[in-house]
């Protein structure tokens, strides 16, 4: 590791010789290698992102670009370079936000929008954030996971004028803290918010109510944020209009289910290098993002079993040849088992005492509640970290259960996720930041909306040129038999 750690780094500084040579394979390593943030598992020295080399706190630094600013915190504001590739390769597959950021650039329709953002700061969220500031806006940003940051990117975004708080592995002392420097400006008030899971509304309602009264709208898009919208809904202290991104189609159908089919094997190989053929594997949860792995896995060979408390989506799992159980039933012969459902405690300590040696323990749902990893930090066990993000917790019979990116979102943590997926979910949180801060008065009202359905089929229809896709475009006489109108919209609002 040692080695491929020197070539790796030599060989995306000498970006020349690489241009005259894009082989498949050089083009391959080059975008994983830079960045990601457990490319190589064995050895974390050997990636780029990882701050095995500094253990001085990004806090305690005094760092500025080269404007002189030094409205941020990140790891190493060196690494900008670096993260300004990453995102030049991710830009190229989100053509969708890019053919947004021409449309709009005359008439900045974000322009005075101030928005502040908790999300997972990668190469496809920057991408996100630099259309918003080229469609007018000034944003602030932290992150909604403590090892999803890609360092250099950070820094990319910090170099070019992003006021942007975070780095990978902060405590949870600093996860507040980024927070809290991002929404707590001299000067500066925000009047949007677009967040991943609901901690950054949370804040800024709990300790800035005075600011919360004045946004003008919050995009949130995750089941886990979008649940404690509705709760502050139902008891009426949601005093501005929210936009339900989580349930619009483009990231339901597209974002939870094949994101997560693509990455989950990603995630699990990264760490582990398990093999897959044969091996029994509980999901539990069988919603998009249950359906997504359990398609992957079922793939490459392995038996699955499904634990459900929707009827519905039992009943889907059947049909799709899958045995729904209780986790009780099989917790004693998986050898892996995965979280999807978005609730907490649903593998407890109980369950972790009973599984059977060397079993793989992850979640991929947003929150880190549904494993409880609490209960393993009792004396009587004994915590070995292996690799990045992996840990081995031993019994004292020499047990051992293998727990990675200790129960939190496993893609985000250890490994990537496909950026062309990503440029859906993005250019639906940007078009609803946009649909939110133009509304007219009286619009929308304090509560939580869904995305329209023309805006859905808007997006789709972004995308589909990168794949060459021809619509076929109805007859007056066929638009009128169905009752619909040409352009659309083609789905009911109820339609999920």
């Amino acid at each position: 590791p040692g080695k491929e750690c020197s070539w790796q780094i030599q060989f995306a500084d000498d970006m020349q010789e690489f241009t005259k040579f894009p082989t498949k394979t050089g083009r391959r390593s080059l975008s994983r290698s830079i960045s990601q943030s457990s490319t190589d598992s064995y050895s974390s020295a050997a990636s780029y992102t990882d701050s095995s080399d500094d253990e001085v706190s990004p806090r305690e630094k005094q760092q500025t670009n080269s404007k002189g600013s030094s409205n941020f915190c990140v790891k190493n504001i060196k690494q900008a370079e670096f993260g300004r590739r990453e995102i030049e390769i991710a830009e190229q597959d989100m053509s969708a936000l890019i053919s947004l950021r021409k449309r709009a650039q005359g008439e900045k329709p974000l322009a005075g929008a101030k928005i502040v953002g908790c999300t997972h700061i990668t190469a496809q969220t920057a991408v996100l954030i630099e259309t918003l500031c080229a469609l007018g806006a000034q944003c602030r940003w932290s992150a909604c996971n403590i090892y999803s940051t890609q360092n250099e990117v950070a820094a990319a975004l910090a170099e070019a004028g992003v006021a942007v708080f975070a780095w990978k592995g902060e405590s949870e002392d600093d996860f507040w803290w980024c927070i809290d420097r991002c929404v707590n400006m001299d000067g500066w008030q925000a009047n949007m918010i677009l967040d991943d899971g609901g901690d950054l509304t949370h804040w800024v309602y709990k300790k800035y109510p005075n600011v919360f009264k004045k946004i003008r709208g919050i995009v949130e898009e995750s089941v886990t944020g979008v649940h404690r919208l509705y709760q502050l809904s139902k008891a009426g202290k949601l005093c501005v209009p929210a936009m339900n991104v989580n349930d619009s189609v483009t990231k339901q159908k597209f974002d939870n289910l094949y994101c997560c089919r693509e990455s989950i094997l990603d995630g699990l190989k990264r760490t582990t290098d398990v093999m897959f053929g044969g091996k029994q594997v509980v999901v539990c949860g069988y919603g998009e993002v249950g359906k997504g792995c359990c398609a992957a896995l079922k793939a490459l060979g392995a038996i699955v079993y499904i634990t459900e408390i929707d009827p519905i989506c039992a009943l889907q799992a059947c049909m799709d040849g899958f045995r729904v159980v209780k986790l009780n039933e099989v917790i004693r012969q998986v050898d892996v088992v995965i979280t999807c459902t978005g609730n907490k405690n649903v593998v407890t300590r109980e369950h972790l005492d009973r599984m059977k040696n060397s079993c793989i323990v992850c979640n991929m749902g947003h929150s880190n509640t549904e494993i409880d990893v609490t209960s393993l930090r009792t004396p009587e066990l004994t915590w070995e970290r292996v690799r990045s993000q992996v840990d081995h917790v031993i019994w004292p019979d020499g047990k051992r259960v293998v727990l990675l990116a200790e129960g939190r979102l496993l893609n985000l943590s250890c490994s990537t996720v496909p950026t062309f997926v990503l440029s859906i979910t993005a250019t639906t949180q940007a078009l609803a930041l946009i649909e939110l801060y133009n509304a007219p008065e009286g619009r929308y009202k304090q509560d939580v909306y869904l995305l329209p359905k023309k805006m859905d089929e808007y997006v789709a229809s972004l995308h589909l040129p990168s794949f060459d896709a021809h619509l076929t475009e109805l007859t007056d006489d066929q638009a009128k038999y169905l009752g619909l109108n040409k352009n659309g919209p083609f789905k009911p609002n109820y339609y999920r």
